[in-house]
């Protein structure tokens, strides 16, 4: 028995560390951050979700590494109530809000088509044996059977997504029960993917990470073509996640944009599976917020303070000790141009020249050098700006990923 015992972990060692041979593991290859819905009975209409009664959510997901399997995250973070689905499902997506037909799958959780979430939790599905490829949409489907107004969403998708008419329409292939349109991601909190040597980057960070400007379904934002940027460089085993939300600040919460990053850090980033580095981008409503009056009903700017330089910083060292803490490289994005006024760019100016300079981070990208215009370095390049002085448009995104050092990739974490 003990010889029998010795050749069979003899074997096992064989085959864990034989050259060629590789273990599958479970890496996040898609998230957007969950985000609390705003509860003020005078919030606009742009921050009220749908009543969702009887039917089933339809959304598009675009996973950035290919696998054998996947598993879903579904996310109750904000709700108050306990959340049922009778039925999730997943497929590769076709033409307007259908499936490829033989390609949709049951998600189960514990063996079960139905699962309850409560308040505060999320719920990881069985593993779903199929050939996943990174950069093809999946269609994920969740039925409602009840009558729920969400409380838990990424505001901003990026993508249209899809509501069908009353009843379950998760096995539905051909779109056609899919009848209403909006762009919000509900209650979906990530997917992860089985494969082999893989790993995950995280790009963490507002509205210019989440793509505000970005052009709606092209998968345009920096992420998205970092993520292209390395599968054509032959990267493809490094999945690049999307944690940005619009409005985020660093030090700072709000009732429309979420929990400051900091808050948000260790959760949105850092607990992800197979995550081993995250490109921090974060400040500038931080430097901009204070400076915008308060004004009545739902205040998505609260709280107006006005941040120093020295406080942005020390908040940087605390994310730096957070990454340090669980292992994770952490890299940071120089603060793009904004046309902010002389008080306010002196901030930014100050902040940039400690992020490039003070060697606190493992590295950096500088967006800032990336994205400015020689003549007026406070200001974006005409050709990167989006149009409104703040955002970068398509080809800015593009001029954000090309300025990744490719080097951070090319040794592994």
């Amino acid at each position: 028995m003990r010889h029998c015992l010795g050749v069979n972990l003899f074997l096992l060692a064989t085959l864990v560390f034989a050259p060629g041979v590789q273990a599958e593991s479970w890496v996040s290859a898609w998230f957007m951050a969950p985000q609390a819905v705003p509860q003020a009975a005078d919030a606009p209409p742009w921050l009220r979700p749908p009543l969702i009664e009887d039917a089933t959510v339809r959304q598009l997901v675009r996973p950035t590494l290919s696998g054998s399997a996947l598993r879903l995250r579904i996310s109750n973070r904000y709700g108050t109530k306990p959340l049922y689905l009778d039925r999730v499902t997943v497929g590769v997506a076709r033409g307007i809000g259908g499936v490829v037909p033989g390609s949709l799958h049951k998600a189960t959780f514990a063996g079960r088509n139905a699962v309850t979430i409560m308040p505060g939790k999320s719920a990881l599905s069985d593993p779903v044996h199929t050939q996943v490829v990174g950069g093809r949409l999946l269609a994920v489907s969740l039925y409602v059977p009840g009558s729920v107004r969400p409380r838990t969403w990424h505001q901003i998708a990026g993508r249209v997504n899809f509501l069908s008419r009353r009843g379950d329409h998760a096995m539905n292939v051909t779109g056609t029960a899919f009848v209403h349109r909006n762009t919000h991601i509900f209650w979906l909190d990530g997917v992860d993917i089985l494969a082999p040597r893989s790993w995950a980057v995280v790009a963490i960070g507002d509205s210019i990470t989440d793509g505000l400007k970005a052009t709606l379904n092209a998968h345009q934002r920096w992420p998205d073509a970092l993520s292209e940027r390395l599968r054509a460089a032959g990267f493809d085993h490094v999945a690049v996640l999307n944690a940005g939300i619009s409005g985020n600040r660093l030090l700072h919460d709000s009732a429309c944009y979420g929990q400051r990053l900091e808050s948000r850090f260790v959760r949105d980033a850092l607990k992800r599976a197979g995550v081993r580095a995250v490109i921090v981008l974060i400040g500038v409503n931080d430097i901009n917020f204070g400076y915008v009056p308060p004004s009545s009903g739902l205040d998505c700017d609260a709280r107006h303070v006005k941040v120093t330089a020295s406080a942005l910083i020390e908040g940087y060292r605390r994310l730096i000790a957070q990454a340090r803490a669980h292992g994770v490289k952490i890299y940071a994005g120089t603060l793009t141009p904004a046309a902010l006024p002389p008080e306010r760019e002196a901030i930014r100016t100050r902040v940039n020249a400690w992020i490039r300079n003070s060697r606190a981070f493992d590295g950096v990208v500088d967006f800032d050098a990336a994205l400015r215009d020689p003549h007026q370095p406070s200001r974006l390049l005409p050709r990167a700006d989006s149009g409104d002085g703040i955002h970068p448009g398509d080809e800015g995104d593009k001029m954000m990923a090309a300025a990744v050092p490719l080097a951070w990739f090319a040794s592994g974490p």
